[in-house]
Parts: structure tokens; C-alpha cells; sequence
């Protein structure tokens, strides 16, 4: 499958309007698409489909979640391939083993890169994305002795594991995301000042969210710009998931305060959406702007279902 048919299946994915649309678009990228590191970079397949994991459906998500699996494999299965071929002698025949020290090896046994040649993470590095296990600075044997300064050195390190944590990307791009959000952060406060380390330590934490694998996708492939990351609060950060729960705390503490207050009237003039029952309280508040028109709270005395409109 090329890169413009798997670009095709991906508008499909976005426009699908019901579950079942996107479980049946799933199947067919499960079933049909051909992956490589080239193609799943042009189409954005993987960052589509990754963002589906945390879908309101099972079906959905689970699904999701096996496919992103299978293309890591097969893009892990890619790259050690190349790193085979790379070892090959120029008869074609692998070159004879030798004991060198450890140092020696790590120097010697990357293949050389040109411009053309696509930037890839270590093989230990990607298989541990592979298995779904914790990359970091240390697995992919990264060494952030970058500015000369150990404050700004460290926190560039806690961000690239936070967004290393789970990633299949190459780590030159990781480490590029990493240093550019620092350097953002510290030219907005002038140096390495405690509000500085606090709007990292807030960024590590938001991003190491195992809950929220969207965030960290969405910066390290640049669909989320890293200036503009670096404007957003906790709150803009979060998970939809996080966001939703967060709502319906809001409103439960709404209603419970309006239940503190004056008795609300009974009225039979709303049927509930749950029970389908007609025996209900209602009270009306001013909660926005005076030319705005009142809110109207109802709380259903069978079910206590409660509900809201304007």
C-alpha cells in the first residue's frame, strides 16, 4: 500500500462519523497496509491511529491499540534489516566477529550517516519502543552534556524521557524537541530561576502522563509546534479523559452548592432523559452576563438524574 492510499484510509479515519466507520477504516489499515518508517512518516498514519487509544469505545480503542503494535514491530523489523545489511562486507559476506571493548564498539558499529540518510534510533532503543517498554536517555545510551550548564544539561534529560517514554521515533528528533522547549522556557525567564525549573518539572509531568500518549505524539512529530506548547497550562495539557472528569467534578460541586441553598420548586413540566419520569426539581440562576439568559438546573426526584440548559 502506498503512501497516497494510506493518506486516503487516514481522511477516511477523520471524516468517520460513528464507531462503527472507524472500526471498519481500522480493520482495513489492520488488515491492508504495508508499513514502513517512510510511509507511516508521510501519511501520519501512526499518530491517527495512536491518537484513537484513548477513543470512548472499547472496540475502538482496543483496536487501536493492537494496530499501533503491529506497526511498531514491522517498522522494528524494517530497521534491523538495515542495521543487517549495513554489517554485510562488500562481497557479501558478514565480516568475522572481533572482541573490541565496549567503548570501541559503540564508536565503531553505527553505519555512517550522509544527509540523505533517514536519522533512526539505536536498535536497543527502538526495540524497547517496540515492546512497549521505557526509553530513555540511559537505554538509548544518550548523554545530554549539551550547554555546558548542569541545571539547563538535567533538564534537558527529564524532558527527553518524558517524551522518549513511549516513542518509536529516532533520537536525534526527540532530543532536537527537547532542547527546543527548554531553550523556550528559559528565554521567557531569563535564566535558570525556580519559576524556570517549576514550568519544566509542570512539562515533564504532563508529558510522562501515561494517560496521555496524544501530547507526546503531538510535540515530538512538530503537529504540535513547540512555542506553542509552551504557552499551554496543566489544563490545556490534559487528556480528553482528564478534561471530561474534570468537567463533571465542576458541575457535581455546581449542583451540590445550589443544593445547599433556598428549596427548589417541584414542577412536572420536564421529563428525564433516564427514567422518563415528570417529577422533577428545578431552580434558575444567573450564572453568566447579565444580558445572558438564566440557567435552568433540574434534578430528577426518581433517578436523580440532574441536567442543564440555557
Amino acid at each position: 500500500m502506498s503512501a497516497a492510499e494510506l493518506k486516503s484510509l487516514v481522511k477516511a479515519l477523520h471524516g468517520a462519523s460513528t464507531d462503527a466507520e472507524i472500526v471498519d477504516v481500522l480493520k482495513t489499515l489492520k488488515q491492508e497496509a504495508k508499513i514502513t518508517e517512510a510511509v507511516l512518516r508521510e501519511s501520519k498514519a501512526g499518530l491517527a491511529v495512536g491518537k484513537l487509544r484513548n477513543h470512548g469505545s472499547k472496540d475502538v480503542a482496543d483496536l487501536a491499540k493492537e494496530i499501533v503494535k503491529k506497526w511498531k514491530h514491522e517498522v522494528e523489523k524494517e530497521k534491523q534489516a538495515k542495521g543487517g545489511d549495513a554489517k554485510a562486507s562488500t562481497n557479501g559476506k558478514p565480516q568475522p566477529m572481533r572482541k573490541t571493548s565496549t567503548a570501541s564498539t559503540t564508536a565503531t558499529s553505527a553505519p555512517p550517516r550522509t544527509p540523505s540518510t533517514p536519522v533512526t534510533p539505536s536498535a536497543s532503543a527502538s526495540s524497547l519502543a517496540g515492546k512497549g517498554e521505557v526509553r530513555n536517555c540511559k537505554t538509548d545510551g544518550i548523554k545530554a552534556d549539551i550547554t555546558g550548564d548542569k541545571t539547563r544539561d538535567k533538564c534537558i534529560e527529564i524532558i527527553y524521557d518524558a517524551l522518549a517514554s513511549d516513542s518509536g521515533a529516532p533520537s536525534e528528533l526527540i532530543m532536537s524537541r527537547a532542547k527546543a522547549i527548554e531553550a523556550n522556557v528559559l528565554s521567557e525567564f531569563g535564566g535558570t530561576t525556580p519559576t524556570y525549573k517549576s514550568k519544566l518539572r509542570s512539562f515533564f509531568v504532563n508529558l510522562k502522563d501515561k494517560n496521555n500518549p496524544t501530547l507526546r505524539e503531538s510535540v515530538v512529530s512538530g503537529d504540535l509546534p513547540v512555542q506553542r506548547f509552551c504557552k499551554m497550562t496543566s489544563q490545556d495539557m490534559a487528556s480528553e479523559e482528564r478534561k471530561a472528569a474534570d468537567k463533571k467534578i465542576k458541575e457535581e460541586n455546581l449542583f451540590k452548592a445550589l443544593g445547599a441553598e433556598e428549596v427548589q420548586a417541584e414542577t412536572d413540566a420536564f421529563q428525564c432523559s433516564r427514567c422518563k419520569q415528570r417529577k422533577c426539581r428545578y431552580r434558575q440562576a444567573q450564572t453568566r452576563s447579565a444580558d445572558e439568559p438564566m440557567t435552568t438546573f433540574v434534578t430528577c426526584t426518581v433517578c436523580n438524574n440532574r441536567w442543564k440548559f440555557s
